[in-house]
């Protein structure tokens, strides 16, 4: 009996040295991380990431004062709390991307694409949207409301004008 004990205990040693080997020398990334940014909690004021594939980047809490963004793939990105005052994001996908509670001031998403990004509690002073699509974009209504009365253009990818994408009223 006392054998048999032992054997089971050895067993059940050696299943978790093989497990745990398995993991050491087979821990190759998940598709899709190994190109991941992610700036938490950074400074990245004046930097230029114009032009990148910045799918599913998490600039989460970061400062991006000034920082030039344009003409990058940001879709599926995360903005939370970060700071993009005066930041070049023109020309950019932002679909999917989360933007909850961004200081967006005086930041150009001219010609942008916005589908589907989610964008509560996030601020748009004297933000230029000229051909940005916000299609099924989430907003609050008083935001939208302010953004229609400067919204104008077409946007020259999706061709939907910025108008009837934030569902403004003539």
């Amino acid at each position: 009996m006392v054998t048999r004990i032992l054997k089971r205990l050895l067993y059940l040693v050696i299943a978790f040295l093989l497990a745990g080997m398995w993991i050491l020398f087979d821990a190759q990334p998940a598709v899709g991380q190994d190109k991941k940014v992610n700036y938490t909690h950074t400074v990245v004021s004046e930097r230029d990431f114009s032009n990148l594939d910045l799918v599913g980047a998490v600039f989460a809490a970061a400062q991006a004062r000034r920082t030039n963004f344009s003409g990058s793939d940001l879709e599926n990105a995360m903005f939370t709390k970060a700071t993009l005052a005066d930041a070049d994001l023109s020309d950019t996908n932002l679909s999917g991307a989360l933007m909850d509670r961004v200081n967006l001031n005086g930041a150009d998403l001219s010609n942008a694409v916005l589908h589907e990004t989610v964008m509560t509690g996030t601020t748009f002073e004297k933000t230029k949207i000229t051909g940005a699509d916000f299609t099924d974009a989430i907003l609050e209504r008083f935001q939208a409301k302010l953004l229609c009365e400067r919204a104008e253009g077409v946007n020259p990818e999706t061709g939907v004008a910025t108008k009837e994408s934030l569902g403004c009223r003539e």
